[in-house]
Formats: C-alpha cells, structure tokens, sequence
C-alpha cells in the first residue's frame, strides 16, 4: 500500500501566521506604552529638517511590525519542510532578541530620556537586526527579505536618533 503525503493546506498555517503576528505585536503594544507621552516629547525637540513628522512613525511601525511577523512566521514554517532539515531555533531566538531590543530603545528614548544609552542601543539593534536576516535568509529567503525596510527604517531611525540627541543635550542627557 502506497501512501501520498500531501503537504498541509494554507489553512493549517493561518494559526501559526496569527500567532506570530500576535506576539510580535505584544511587543509594539509594550515599545507604544513607553511612547504614550510621545508626541509632545517629540515636538518640543529640537529637530533635524529632515525628520519625519510624528504622526507618520504609527504607520510606519504597524507596516514594519506586520512584515516582521510574517517573516517569523515563514521561518518557523521552514521548519517542517524536509529540505531545510536544520532547526529553526537559533534564528528566531534572534528574532524575539531583536523585538526585546527595539522595545528597549522606545523605553530609553522617549520614556527615561536617556539619549547617548538609547543611541548605544539602537547600534545593537541595527547588530541584532542584521544578524536575524542574516540567519532569516540561510532558512528563507523571502523572510529575509521581509526584514530590510525594517533594518532600512532603523539605520534612519539610528541617524536620526543621533542627531536628536546631539541637539537636545539638556532633555537627552
């Protein structure tokens, strides 16, 4: 007797899929609290011309939060696939570090006013940002992929997270 595996429908996936989007935005939910007071922190810094206004940083987050979990959410499916026997683990333990990270940096910078710690930060976020896509794209490429508008907005949010601070010496002391 002859048996077909047939692989699992998209369906199966949905679970996992809402899964990762939930967790991935528990940690947006926990970096938004520490910015609940942002706006009018934001606008009375001094700013650089080129800094974006703050409304378009919620956009921004929701899009860059949704493209991060379905890159999880793609290596985690990896997985199972036969070809790619090597356990997925180890990249999305760099995964949940780099979303511990980016929450941290909301709380050192708009929470606790800590400029020079928030800028050290961010430098090892962009570090732990690089090394998930790195390790995203040895599993799945398009989860890979997935990750650069994140790593492009935090390279611009590192700059600007820089200059702000050099700015405002006195509030980001």
């Amino acid at each position: 007797m002859t048996t077909h595996v047939h692989p699992p429908s998209p369906s199966r996936h949905l679970p996992a899929l809402a899964g990762w989007v939930l967790f991935t935005f528990a940690f947006a939910a926990i970096g938004a609290f520490a910015t609940s007071q942002a706006g009018s922190f934001y606008q009375q810094l001094d700013r650089p011309d080129w800094a974006p206004p703050g409304w378009l940083f919620g956009p921004v987050w929701t899009m860059l939060y949704a493209l991060m979990a379905i890159a999880a959410w793609r290596v985690q499916r990896s997985a199972a696939d036969p070809a790619n026997v090597t356990g997925a683990r180890p990249a999305l333990a760099l995964y949940v570090v780099q979303l511990v990270l980016n929450a941290l940096w909301s709380w050192l910078f708009f929470a606790w006013h800590h400029g020079a710690l928030a800028f050290a930060e961010i430098i090892v976020l962009w570090l732990a940002i690089v090394a998930t896509v790195a390790a995203f794209g040895r599993r799945d490429r398009i989860a890979a992929l997935l990750l650069v508008p994140y790593l492009g907005w935090v390279s611009f949010a590192g700059v600007l997270c820089y200059t702000v601070w050099q700015r405002n010496p006195a509030v980001l002391g």
